[in-house]
């Protein structure tokens, strides 16, 4: 017996009943042996982890964009607080946690630079719209490997592509990185508001504070702590309706009071005109795009999506450097 399959048997001993468990996964779009030492989630992970498109998080925006100061979390420390609290729940619950992490770990690898405001810019722009879940799955897919794509397993794919709170991931582990992302995003965006003085703990709701907790770390050890003794011995992954109630309204406090906060967003409208003019560049130049995009258009994808591919694949700070190469004069002497 291999060490997968000991890892395999090992899952039916402890994971629950409606775990997913490796050995009866959906599989992958192309077969492929299997691995003798890592079940398939955890292989997912792995191949995730090592992409170009994973190591790229670190340069984009998740809320502040271009902060003064080096404690703001960008895409890749909201990633990793999600995967986290994915894995932490996940355990309590005895559901997979290599599926878990290998989901949260890809679920934003879609985000464009600068964050909502380039995913928004492409969304207008591009005919065919862009949204970053959609784009996530595309780069696991398609893109990832000089368009060969990880061709991962249907659990992984389906956890990434349903993340958001408006879709519904088929699997629990699913559900439960669909929930930490939140939990995450709360969590983390409230402390850098209050490290940048735009809120304070103070300013919570009353009616919030009192069922999730006046510090962040008492909202954070509430939230998870109810999805964990909600769903605990069932077949769901869920919270208390006072708690899910109490976090919408926290939610909403956070986008009234810092999403739509004009000293955050200053620089969206400039980051949007941004994107777009890059776009619109690249539109009417695609022999300058990489050459395996230009393949995926000879194989059916439109101009639009690969100009929207390469442009979402830049961090914030490429982003800048590319439009300034591109747009702003230079100084020249005669020589």
């Amino acid at each position: 017996m291999s060490i997968r399959e000991e890892l395999e048997k090992r899952e039916h001993e402890i994971l629950a009943p409606w775990a997913s468990f490796s050995d009866t996964s959906r599989g992958r779009a192309r077969a492929e042996a299997q691995c003798d030492i890592r079940p398939v989630y955890q292989r997912d992970r792995d191949r995730i982890l090592h992409t170009k498109s994973f190591r790229r998080l670190k340069g984009k925006t998740q809320v502040f964009l271009t902060p003064d100061g080096d404690h703001y979390r960008e895409r890749m420390t909201h990633t990793l607080e999600v995967s986290q609290n994915a894995r932490t729940i996940a355990k309590a619950l005895r559901l997979n946690e290599d599926l878990v992490e290998a989901i949260a770990l890809g679920h934003d690898l879609g985000h464009t630079p600068f964050g909502h405001a380039g995913e928004r810019a492409l969304d207008r722009v591009c005919p065919e719209g862009f949204a970053h879940n959609e784009q996530s799955l595309r780069i696991v897919d398609e893109l990832e490997r000089n368009g060969k794509g990880l061709n991962l397993t249907a659990e992984v794919r389906d956890g990434i592509v349903n993340h958001q709170t408006r879709c519904m991931p088929f699997t629990l582990e699913g559900q439960v990185v669909r929930l930490s992302d939140k939990i995450a995003y709360i969590h983390h965006d409230m402390d850098d508001a209050i490290r940048a003085g735009i809120l304070r703990d103070e300013d919570v709701p009353d009616e919030v504070a009192s069922v999730i907790g006046r510090t962040l770390g008492e909202r954070l050890d509430c939230l998870v702590h109810d999805i964990i003794s909600t769903s605990k011995g069932r077949p769901v992954v869920e919270m208390s309706p006072r708690v899910a109630q109490a976090m919408q309204k926290m939610r909403s406090f956070m986008y009234e009071n810092l999403y739509t906060n004009q000293v955050v967003k200053s620089e969206e409208a400039r980051a949007e005109a941004l994107v777009e003019a890059l776009y619109k560049y690249y539109r009417e130049r695609p022999d300058l795009l990489p050459a395996y995009l230009l393949k995926k258009e000879e194989e059916g994808a439109s101009r639009d999506r690969i100009v929207c591919d390469f442009i979402s694949a830049m961090t914030d700070r490429f982003a800048i450097s590319t439009y300034q190469e591109l747009f702003i004069p230079k100084t020249w002497t005669i020589v």
